[in-house]
């Protein structure tokens, strides 16, 4: 760490936070220092988080007063785990109809933050926070974050579309002396802006590279192609989309530097994050509780299920047994790490983007895309979009080798995949728009009905 990163991280960044009166890096300082405890301790003193937060629900959320009611369900009913998964799945549609009924009461109007998601499956989610909320969330991606080997006062190079840190004169005074973060905004990655900020790299020396799966995976085949000098970085944090491995396997070599994968979303941050020893992601049991359900009983190890999470932090508006919208696989392997946090084998991708084959079986999208990106010879970019039961569309960017062996290619693997049934089209197209979000969704699927 050179000088002015350690006068950062000892001096500035601890005074800033008095200033702000928040105490994310005592948090960050204490998980670190709290590594080495068991998995019943771990879940113990999330047990103990849970049973405040339900009781809080219950006490201060006219909506789950009601939802508890309807199961006949008190706070006092809460004797174990499987008491609590009988609790109601929270869905999006139930926080877009609840009004002010999910609000807690006695919350400051004041001090509300407004936050809204991205809208990937079509229609955005508003909901609102506090600072307070967030300020021990924001202990533990601090405490996450510096598992790559980045660490606080270090420069910041970010993929990431519409950056915020630029927002006000105090956000830019914060960026310039503790976050030191400069991006290259992912709506806006042409030839010229990647440059740019490859110069900015090479002028600064961060020592993480952050942003969106896909577009770390484009800006690293930009540098590869242009032949720019080497660059190592310290960790590359890939983060918002499922991250494939031939997208990791890029990055890895082309900057000489490892992969660490992160799982969150806007409602409540960070969900799990990868290790050093890169097999798999460790659960945050810190500020969530997270299930994975199938078929409304936990998934085995190894078995595939919907996320289901409940923030320990969010006293506004309380998520309990929120429906993310994902799909993840979880294990009972031990991690090499030492750490004894639960994990997931992998994050597999959001429900919305699972495809339909004209018998109706579920077909991962992302994990189909990863497939077609792969074996289809000269394809530079694909999205595939599915408006009907018995027809899929193939966006398709060429490269100068895409050939009549690429189209037989295609024809095969959609034959592999959905069937001979299914009827595709192939559209040439010379690009493919990212989300306002500035994620790219490789796959979508715009059934009406299953």
């Amino acid at each position: 760490m050179n000088i002015t990163a350690k006068t950062i991280s000892t001096w500035i960044a601890p005074w800033w936070a008095r200033y702000e009166g928040t105490d994310y890096l005592n948090v960050a300082r204490e998980l670190k220092q709290r590594e080495s405890m068991s998995l019943d301790e771990r879940l113990a003193e999330q047990w103990g988080k849970l049973q405040a937060m339900v009781r809080y629900a219950w006490e201060h959320c006219s909506y789950y007063r009601r939802r508890f009611r309807e199961n006949g369900f008190e706070p006092g009913d809460l004797k174990g785990w499987d008491s609590f998964r009988t609790f109601p799945l929270l869905t999006k549609q139930d926080i877009r109809d609840s009004g002010r009924e999910l609000f807690a009461s006695g919350v400051d109007p004041k001090a509300l933050i407004s936050r809204k998601t991205s809208g990937s499956t079509g229609e955005s989610l508003h909901f609102f926070v506090t600072e307070k909320d967030c300020d021990f969330k924001r202990g533990v991606s601090l405490y996450r974050d510096q598992w790559t080997g980045w660490r606080l006062g270090d420069w910041k190079a970010m993929v990431w579309g519409n950056p915020s840190y630029l927002d006000s004169w105090r956000d830019r005074l914060r960026n310039a002396l503790i976050e030191r973060r400069f991006s290259l905004d992912t709506l806006k990655m042409d030839e010229a802006m990647m440059m740019a900020f490859a110069q900015q790299i090479l002028r600064k020396k961060p020592t993480m590279l952050f942003g969106h799966a896909h577009s770390l995976y484009l800006f690293a085949r930009f540098w590869e192609m242009q032949g720019l000098q080497p660059y190592r970085f310290r960790g590359i944090l890939s983060t918002a989309m499922v991250l494939h491995e031939h997208e990791r396997k890029t990055c890895e070599e082309v900057f000489d530097t490892p992969v660490f994968d992160r799982y969150g979303c806007e409602e409540v941050s960070l969900i799990a994050s990868e290790c050093q020893a890169h097999l798999g992601l460790h659960v945050n049991t810190d500020s969530l509780v997270v299930e994975v359900v199938k078929n409304g009983a936990p998934a085995t190890s190894g078995e595939e299920g919907a996320v289901v999470v409940t923030d320990l932090c969010n006293r506004t508006m309380p998520f309990i047994r929120y429906l993310v919208g994902d799909m993840a696989i979880p294990t009972e392997n031990i991690c090499p790490c030492g750490r004894s946090y639960p994990r997931l084998s992998r994050v597999t991708g959001r429900i919305a983007d699972y495809l339909r084959t004209p018998e109706g079986h579920w077909v991962s999208g992302i994990s189909l895309t990863e497939n077609f990106a792969t074996l289809i010879p000269g394809l530079e970019k694909i999205q595939i979009v599915q408006e009907k039961m018995n027809e899929i569309r193939l966006r398709i960017i060429p490269g100068p080798r895409f050939d009549d062996q690429s189209r037989a290619a295609v024809q095969r693997l959609v034959t592999e995949r959905f069937g001979t049934s299914m009827r595709y089209e192939i559209e040439i197209v010379s690009q493919i728009l990212a989300e306002p979000s500035g994620k790219y969704r490789f796959s979508i699927c715009r059934l009406t009905s299953e």
